[in-house]
């Protein structure tokens, strides 16, 4: 950081002693904003925390790992050529690509920590929320995926080979086309209606459901024990197959979050960064292990 200090006049000999008595008074410096790439040394990886539309921090993606976040979520639009993020066409920005704010930023990272997002951490999970036609926008994904192949997870031949950094595709999913690429840089987010799937996990290695309209519980009070039994047959079922759950629109509450891991669910969906880190970095006694992003 540059100090800033207030400007001055050459002194005349009169003006000597005001002067030194001005140099002696103490020094305020001003400070110019500092951006970060997110790498605190300090900064331990949290495998569970998942930041939702992590594009309405003053940060986007870097909040989130100096957070330790391993997952974080972006929609995007497409517009002309431009995967454009944003949560509706009303906020599209043109200098908020994918790349700019995404895909840049987690190669620098990956190059500068020896192939990981965090050095000797987990595979990192960028969530791309279609907003356009699936279709259209896999398409130009796809194009664009290729600079950065070398930190990307991909499926070539029907092998699964682990990266850096493995992408998910939710909303507007074109699993059709998704699913015929030969070489293959994304996963598609399933439902709990793919729960019984036999699609392989490399092709579905999420799923992702409202909350809302699965449990009835909203974090007040007791979580109700045909609830909380339902949540981790849920949990149980999706590990059995190899897959991840993450539920959005969950109450942002401690509570919620405590059952949340409780049941060994994989991505703990939030948008207050900091209290989840918190929350996250307590010790928790006889956790369940996360099921952690398929790497062999």
């Amino acid at each position: 950081m540059r100090p800033v200090f207030p400007a001055t006049v050459e002194p005349s000999p009169r003006s000597t002693s005001r002067c030194f008595l001005f140099f002696c008074l103490p020094l305020v410096f001003f400070f110019e904003p500092t951006t970060s790439d997110g790498q605190e040394a300090d900064t331990a990886p949290l495998p569970q925390a998942h930041a939702h539309n992590d594009y309405y921090h003053s940060r986007p993606l870097l909040d989130a790992l100096d957070n330790g976040f391993c997952s974080v979520e972006a929609d995007v639009f497409l517009v002309g050529d431009q995967l454009l993020v944003a949560h509706s066409k009303l906020e599209i920005r043109p200098e908020q690509t994918l790349e700019s704010l995404y895909l840049d930023p987690l190669q620098k990272r990956v190059l500068k920590n020896g192939g990981r997002v965090y050095p000797g951490g987990p595979m990192f999970t960028l969530l791309i929320d279609f907003k356009s036609d699936g279709k259209e926008t896999y398409a130009v994904l796809r194009s664009k995926l290729t600079v950065y192949r070398k930190m990307l997870s991909r499926v070539e031949n029907g092998a699964f080979h682990p990266g850096a950094v493995q992408i998910v595709v939710s909303g507007n999913r074109p699993v059709e086309a998704i699913t015929q690429d030969a070489v293959r840089y994304v996963g598609i987010d399933g439902r709990l209606s793919d729960l019984d799937s036999t699609t392989p996990a490399h092709l579905m290695p999420m799923i992702s459901d409202r909350w809302s309209s699965h449990f009835r519980w909203r974090g007040e009070g007791n979580f109700p024990s045909n609830e909380r039994q339902r949540l981790r047959e849920v949990v149980a079922r999706a590990h059995a197959a190899d897959r991840r759950v993450r539920f959005w629109a969950t109450p942002e509450n401690p509570l919620v979050w405590n059952e949340l891991q409780s049941a060994g669910v994989d991505h703990i969906n939030t948008d207050q960064l900091e209290a989840l880190r918190e929350h996250l970095s307590k010790p928790q006694p006889n956790q369940p292990q996360p099921n952690q992003p398929l790497e062999k």
